[in-house]
């Protein structure tokens, strides 16, 4: 079954190829070969969000498929939300599906840190590296009715009462929503281990938390708050990116006297012993995904940063990525 994903793409070109041999016998030469989105699509796969429907992961998953079903490089992509342990009872299942080459984890930096949080059994380490796809900083909001008119306004409020002034993030201890304040807490002066963080199953939850006053202020990805800030739903108070966002413009973090810059990434993994060439499949799927208009247009839209990086190089850098989480959190006290 492992080579199930050459067969399709076998089969998909043989049935083209006949359907361009039949139309040229019969003299009816409309189409040019190929219809019905042939040429060498992709069909059946998978994208497994560790998330409930709303957060970034499954933001990026149901982009990116939109994306190759609209570029024509893959058809009845299909995105499926398996929530728990901050992705890690999603990637349990991914590591279970050895050889599945019709399966793959969205994924980032927030399951790293999960591994870790959440003593997983599975970890990345077993898992093939596909592609790291973007990159985004995280941004302090807060509601429209918030108290908090100023980044300083809430950093002095939080000093005097740590405990009382809540944050709410849209990851599990370890993930980048509950990484980025604690870094914000002890770079303003606060002890990590006194500050009340909220973890809330992705960022839909989380905005909604935030827009009923259940927290003192959120941090999440920048591109799931574009359009409640938009629409004044929320105010931003400041971005961890070393210069302003382009879409919504808000002060750094550091313009308003906080040294700290920190950014979030996600990308994809596949189950483990691929073979049959499947792992080069996905890779090729992925990179043509990356180059093409419609997911430049996409990353426009949702403000986040091309970041790509693929099989190998990607695996190094989750490697690399691994260790620093862990010395931080090991730093924090976490």
């Amino acid at each position: 079954m492992r080579e199930r994903m050459w067969v399709r793409l076998l089969v998909v070109a043989v049935a083209a190829g006949l359907a361009a041999t039949a139309c040229a016998d019969s003299g009816g030469g409309g189409g040019g070969g190929g219809g019905g989105g042939g040429g060498g699509q992709v069909t059946g796969l998978k994208i497994l969000v560790g998330t409930a429907p709303g957060g970034g992961f499954d933001l990026t998953a149901r982009t990116a498929a939109k994306a190759m079903e609209d570029a024509k490089l893959a058809r009845n992509v299909e995105v499926q939300n398996l929530a728990g342990a901050g992705g890690t009872v999603a990637l349990q299942r991914l590591v279970n599906e050895k050889g599945n080459g019709d399966l793959i984890q969205q994924m980032g930096l927030g399951v790293v840190g999960s591994v870790y949080t959440n003593k997983s059994k599975a970890t990345l380490a077993q898992t093939t590296p596909l592609a790291r796809l973007t990159e985004e900083p995280e941004i302090v909001v807060v509601g429209k009715d918030s108290p908090y008119q100023s980044l300083d306004q809430l950093v002095q409020a939080w000093k005097a009462d740590p405990r009382k002034v809540t944050v709410g993030g849209g990851s599990s201890p370890g993930g980048p929503d509950h990484l980025a304040p604690m870094l914000l807490a002890q770079t303003v002066g606060i002890e990590p281990k006194n500050v009340s963080y909220v973890p809330y199953d992705g960022g839909g939850e989380l905005l909604a938390a935030v827009l009923g006053g259940q927290v003192g202020f959120g941090v999440t990805g920048v591109g799931e708050t574009i359009d409640q800030i938009k629409a004044g739903e929320i105010r931003a108070l400041g971005v961890t990116s070393p210069q302003r966002h382009p879409t919504v413009d808000t002060p750094t973090l550091k313009e308003q006297g906080v040294d700290l810059e920190f950014t979030n990434w996600r990308g994809w993994v596949a189950p483990p012993d691929l073979g049959g060439g499947d792992k080069e499949a996905l890779v090729e799927l992925v990179t043509k995904m990356h180059d093409s208009q419609q997911w430049k247009d996409a990353l426009t839209q949702h403000g986040w940063t091309d970041a790509f990086l693929a099989g190998d190089e990607f695996g190094n850098f989750i490697r690399s990525e691994d260790q620093r989480v862990g010395d931080v959190l090991s730093k924090l006290g976490l």
